[in-house]
C-alpha cells in the first residue's frame, strides 16, 4: 500500500479544509505518490528522537498531530530543531504528515477521543460548526457523565484518566458536575460557548490567566495541559489507519515530547 493511500484515508476522515486558517496541516516532508509504506509511526510532535524511533522501527511514514512546519522555512541549513528534523527525515526517506486542527474539528476526532477517555455519554459538537462537503465538523464537544460527580471527584477523575500532575482550576463548583464541554489544546475561545450550552465543567489544555476571572460557580474550569489533553490522538490515527488500510504496521511513539515539566 502506498503512503498516498494512507494519507488519503486520514484526509477522508478529517478533510484538510476543516483546518483553521492559521494552521498548516497535511504533507510536511517527503513524497507520497508511488512510495510504498513500510510502517507508520504515530505521534503528537515530531522531534529528532521521534525520527530516530521511526528509523529504528523501519517506518518511512510519521503521522503527527502538531505540524512540524508551522512557520515557513526560508533556508534549510540544519540550524535549529525543526531544520534538523527536516534534514534527518529527507536523508532517511521518511515522509512526515500532520493532521492538526482538521483532526480536532472532525466528527469523531480529537475531542471525541477525549470524551471517550472521560466516559462521556452522547458526545456532540457545541459552538460554531463547520461543514466541508458531506463532512460535519466543529471546534468543541460536549457530553454527559454517566452519574453526577462533585467538582472535587470530577477533577480527581480527570487527573487519573489523563495522567496529569496537576490541574489549573477556578473555584470549585458547589453543584454537581454532569454536563462536560471539551476542547483539546488551547480552547479558551470556547469557554462562553460551553457556558451557553449549559456545561457544568469545561476541560481544555491551556488558558490565559484572565480567562479564569468572573466564572465562579458558573462553570468548573479544568486546564490539564496542552500535551496531556491531546496525548491520545495517536490512538485515533491508529484506529483510522488500521480500519481503512489493513496490513499497514502502526506504532504508537514511546517518546514523550512534552516540553513542559512540573517541579
Amino acid at each position: 500500500m502506498s503512503i498516498k493511500e494512507v494519507v488519503n484515508a486520514l484526509e477522508r476522515f478529517a478533510p484538510l479544509p476543516l483546518q483553521e486558517g492559521f494552521d498548516n496541516a497535511g504533507l510536511q516532508v517527503g513524497l507520497t505518490e508511488m512510495q510504498e509504506v513500510s510502517g507508520a509511526l504515530l505521534c503528537l510532535d515530531v522531534t529528532e528522537a521521534v525520527v530516530d524511533e521511526a528509523i529504528s522501527l523501519g517506518c518511512n511514514l510519521i503521522v503527527s498531530h502538531h505540524p512540524l512546519l508551522f512557520h515557513a522555512l526560508k533556508k534549510i541549513t540544519g540550524k535549529g530543531d525543526v531544520q534538523r528534523v527536516v534534514v534527518k527525515a529527507i536523508k532517511n526517506d521518511i515522509t512526515v504528515v500532520s493532521m492538526h486542527t482538521n483532526m480536532d474539528n472532525a466528527l469523531g476526532g480529537v475531542n471525541y477521543k477525549i470524551a471517550e477517555k472521560m466516559g462521556l455519554q452522547e458526545p456532540r459538537f457545541f459552538g460554531p460548526e463547520k461543514i466541508v462537503g458531506d463532512v460535519q465538523g466543529g471546534s468543541g464537544v460536549i457530553g454527559e457523565l454517566k452519574e453526577p460527580m462533585t467538582a472535587s471527584s470530577f477533577l480527581t477523575m480527570v487527573k487519573q484518566r489523563f495522567g496529569v500532575d496537576c490541574i489549573l482550576a477556578n473555584q470549585l463548583l458547589q453543584r454537581p458536575v454532569k454536563r462536560v464541554a471539551i476542547c483539546g489544546g488551547a480552547g479558551a475561545f470556547l469557554l462562553n460557548d460551553a457556558i451557553a450550552a449549559g456545561a457544568d465543567a469545561f476541560v481544555t489544555g491551556e488558558m490565559h490567566y484572565h480567562d479564569y476571572f468572573g466564572h465562579e460557580q458558573e462553570i468548573q474550569i479544568a486546564v490539564i495541559g496542552h500535551y496531556q489533553s491531546e496525548q491520545y490522538t495517536n490512538e485515533l490515527f491508529k484506529e483510522i489507519i488500521e480500519r481503512e488500510c489493513p496490513g499497514v504496521n502502526c506504532y504508537l511513539t514511546e517518546v514523550n515530547t512534552n516540553p513542559i515539566v512540573y517541579v
